[in-house]
């Protein structure tokens, strides 16, 4: 059995799940009595003693007779272990997850045994539900194929050497494609859709893969610049195959184009039904929480600004919820708040600021390639009225560039900010060094 141990928390939105689970009683109580019954000895990975540990775990996976994962949360231990059985054994291997998880990444698109799980604590009803649901299941899928020996034919010892061919030459385009994304990505930004658009009238010829079309995608999303730009993007985009259009991260992207061309509500609609599809996370919460704002900024009537707002800051406060680390969402719900002004409001602003300063410098720390951990913590200082701050990190964006710090994309809230400020020496001075990066912005 692969599966997390002790409490593990599952950061299942509210009303879709529950918010920790006692692996240790899922597995006393539901997984070893189940496989017990099926004519198995329950032995659990994380079980293993002595030195050579990863040995062991690697011996097990493979002459296991089953091994079953339990994927109901995103564990790396877990993920990894599957990958070794599914390359090292061409049966035997079944993934479990509770009924209300979303699948993860390529985890997707496999065969996944679903079972109930309304509590977090596996007391004896649930317990008894859970190995209901998986005993016949487990036992109808035990001899399923790992998806390396479906899609590799006559791996390990008999493969193709005319197909190892053909994929190598399908590698060495792909690699050629990369290398003038990059060479794409080095253009002034003032070129840059210009570059990338000669880029898709080269590689768009059929068939095309998902990953062409993906990367050629990202490419556009990165260097548009003008409403014109997104129009084409979006008219890229409604010529894709349907496979290709359905992806996850393609619909996403779609979301996104759809605001950028003048359609927030047709954007909102489409981040709603991908999290209804496959469920929330920090980015399409923050996706739409930037939808409803860009609709408050211009509703015409203070009960429409009101309704967006909230909208808005509920969509955010969820993102944050779901992932300390990704401070995005909370990095927006500062100045909502003191725009909002409802009682609690300015202490939640602060606890906020809080949040989004660690994450920032946790982020900074591990050396992460976050592209907007400097604006971020730029925009949280003018939030935070922290005028020392503000003035420090004004040093660093003149003698780094605006670029660097994406003067361009953040000024307008740096005002919005100023703006919010009530002691009028912080203002006044906030204002000033505000004045000064607009002339760095400006060249």
């Amino acid at each position: 059995m692969i599966m997390p141990y002790g409490r593990k928390a599952t950061h299942a939105e509210p009303g879709r799940g529950v918010p920790e689970i006692d692996f240790n009683a899922l597995w006393d109580r539901a997984f070893a009595p189940t496989i017990v019954a099926l004519g198995y000895e329950p032995v659990r990975a994380d079980q293993d003693t002595g030195a050579l540990i990863i040995n062991q775990m690697i011996e097990r996976l493979y002459f296991a007779d089953l091994v079953l994962a339990d994927m109901t949360i995103p564990n790396g231990n877990v993920f990894y272990q599957v990958g070794i059985r599914h390359a090292a054994k061409e049966r035997g291997c079944v993934l479990l997850a509770a009924d209300w998880s979303k699948a993860f990444l390529d985890v997707v698109q496999m065969r996944t045994v679903r079972y109930p799980m309304p509590e977090g604590s596996i007391m004896e009803a649930t317990a008894e539900a859970i190995s209901a649901a998986i005993r016949d299941p487990i036992r109808n899928l035990a001899r399923g194929v790992s998806p390396v020996h479906v899609a590799i034919k006559g791996y390990p010892s008999k493969v193709d050497e005319a197909a190892a061919s053909t994929m190598k030459d399908v590698m060495t385009a792909i690699a050629a494609l990369q290398g003038e994304i990059r060479a794409v990505r080095a253009f002034p930004r003032a070129s840059r859709m210009t570059q990338a658009k000669e880029l898709v009238g080269k590689y768009w010829q059929p068939p095309v893969t998902p990953p062409t079309a993906l990367a050629l995608l990202l490419l556009m999303t990165d260097s548009a610049e003008t409403a014109e730009d997104w129009q084409w993007i979006g008219d890229f985009i409604g010529k894709l195959p349907e496979d290709i259009a359905e992806q996850e991260e393609v619909r996403e992207l779609n979301a996104f184009v759809l605001s950028n061309t003048g359609k927030p509500l047709e954007a909102i609609a489409r981040i709603e039904a991908l999290i209804q599809a496959l469920g929330p996370t920090p980015d399409r919460l923050g996706l739409l929480g930037g939808r409803y704002k860009r609709l408050y900024a211009k509703a015409a009537t203070p009960t429409e600004r009101l309704m967006y707002l909230n909208k808005s800051i509920d969509c955010y406060e969820r993102g944050m919820e779901l992932d300390l680390n990704e401070y995005y969402c909370s990095s927006n719900l500062p100045r909502l708040y003191k725009v909002r002004k409802r009682k609690g409001d300015q202490e939640r602003a602060q606890s906020a600021s809080r949040i989004v300063i660690a994450a920032c410098e946790r982020a900074v720390r591990r050396g992460v390639a976050d592209e907007w951990v400097r604006p971020t913590l730029l925009g949280t200082a003018f939030d935070n009225g922290d005028c020392d701050k503000a003035e420090e990190l004004a040093g660093e964006v003149a003698s780094e560039g605006a670029a660097r710090w994406k003067l361009d994309s953040i000024l307008l809230d740096l005002e919005t900010s100023v703006s919010l400020i009530e002691d009028k020496d912080r203002k006044e001075r906030l204002a000033a060094i505000l004045e000064d990066l607009k002339q760095i912005s400006a060249g």
